[in-house]
């Protein structure tokens, strides 16, 4: 895996991410903290709020970041996005009201929604071995699981010795150090669109997407997780906080359960991966999250919430949040062609973030209006509704080439050289507007 760090370009571009990825675990800690100062009890519902927030501007703005990622200068892009956060990232200690939180957050992730969809779409023109691009996306998931785990410790560490404001300074820090690194490479340049137009630059990931049938099941496990991740994400402050009355820096070691159990996933799933298809090992993880959930609700509503329970819990959500994500960057890359891979995965950012939309403020209403037992309990149901859909969207027979029929090419078109009726790996492109019926052979 770390093989792929001898390329210059890539390991100063993985190094950004790294510094980028340390940056936003310390704000998520400090948003955290900054909700409780200013609202108190009623945390989940601001940071619920916030959350919200952060998915309006991921699910608006990445598809038009996807749309010009191949139409500007990538390295200027990622520099003046990831400096445009660090300003944000350092006026946010300096607000008084909860409506001055949210300005902010929309503006940070607004630029979040540029930035990462461009990252991704640049990786792939730097490793163009597939091989290596495997391994890349399998080392980008490994540093998302450590910074779960080394953000949330750093940031008690770093509460010991001062308030929670200074951890925005250190999320500003990041942001800047991305910048520093990205600068200190060349990037591949603009690719020709030919004349497609702007507007279907924008759509055309999500049309991709939607007429992919593995593609559709992950959409339906990016709500499973979403649902899981809104509880801890949302949560996990007022639990530790006001329920079980702990200090600050229990928020933290709590998130970073959830992040000590991502990581384990991480590490043993690149040796599972090669026994298991992926669609087992994200239902599996998918069904580990949903069913630990339950299990919390119920022990909270039968005996009362309490640390060790939440840990352990947290831990396990994290496993499976890990098992179901990591693999989903092998079902974009071998879903698309090259060229269409930055829409397509502007639109696997904005369509899993729509799923947070919905469960980031539903996690916090319900935990303010109802409690944390029928919070968990709703959430559960919600992860589980996306566990069934994935299955019926999702064929379990899933061959990479598919034979299928051409009606609506002209006899001498040279992709059908040699018949109408062939079979080879199949992707949605120009020539491939829909899936075979069934997703097998006519």
């Amino acid at each position: 895996m770390l093989s792929v760090l001898a390329d210059r370009r890539y390991r100063h571009l993985f190094l950004a991410q790294v510094a980028s990825l340390l940056g936003t675990g310390l704000a998520t800690v400090a948003l955290a903290l900054l909700a409780f100062d200013l609202a108190g009890g009623q945390a989940g519902l601001v940071l619920g709020t916030a959350f919200a927030i952060k998915m309006i501007a991921y699910v608006g703005l990445a598809p038009v970041a996807g749309a010009f990622a191949d139409r500007v200068p990538r390295r200027t892009m990622l520099v003046t996005l990831d400096l445009m956060r660090a300003v944000v990232a350092l006026a946010l200690p300096f607000v008084t009201a909860v409506w001055q939180v949210f300005l902010l957050i929309f503006l940070l992730q607004a630029a979040s929604a540029g930035f990462t969809p461009t990252f991704q779409a640049t990786i792939p023109d730097i490793l163009t071995d597939e091989e290596d691009y495997t391994k890349a996306l399998s080392l980008s998931r490994l540093a998302t699981e450590l910074e779960s785990l080394l953000s949330p410790l750093l940031a008690a560490l770093l509460l010991a010795f001062v308030a929670f404001e200074t951890l925005f300074l250190g999320t500003a820090l990041g942001f800047a150090g991305s910048a520093l690194l990205v600068v200190s490479v060349a990037l591949p340049g603009p690719r020709p669109v030919g004349q497609r137009s702007l507007y279907a630059g924008i759509t055309r990931g999500a049309r991709i997407y939607l007429a992919t049938p593995r593609l559709r099941g992950l959409l339906a496990l990016c709500l499973s997780v979403a649902a899981a991740g809104a509880m801890v994400l949302v949560n996990t402050v007022v639990l530790v906080r006001e329920t079980l009355g702990l200090p600050d820096n229990a928020v933290a070691l709590t998130l970073g359960a959830f992040g000590a159990g991502s990581i384990l996933a991480a590490l043993v799933l690149p040796r599972v991966l090669g026994t298991w298809s992926d669609r087992t090992v994200m239902l599996v993880g998918t069904a580990l999250m949903t069913v630990v959930l339950a299990v919390l609700a119920l022990a909270a509503g039968s005996l009362g919430l309490a640390w060790g329970a939440l840990l352990v819990g947290w831990f396990l959500i994290g496993v499976g949040y890990s098992a179901t994500l990591t693999p989903s960057g092998r079902l974009l890359r071998r879903s698309a062609h090259a060229e269409d891979r930055p829409a397509l995965f502007a639109a696997q950012f904005a369509l899993s973030h729509a799923c947070w939309l919905v469960s980031y403020p539903l996690a916090g209403w319900l935990q303010t209006a109802f409690g944390s037992t029928f919070a968990m309990a709703v959430l559960a149901g919600l992860a589980a509704l996306g566990f069934v859909a994935a299955i019926r969207c999702w064929p379990a027979s899933d061959p990479a080439s598919l034979a299928h029929v051409h009606d609506d090419l002209p006899a001498d078109h040279p992709h059908i050289a040699d018949g109408a009726s062939h079979s080879h790996p199949l992707v949605i492109d120009d020539l491939h507007r829909h899936w075979p019926p069934g997703g097998k052979t006519p």
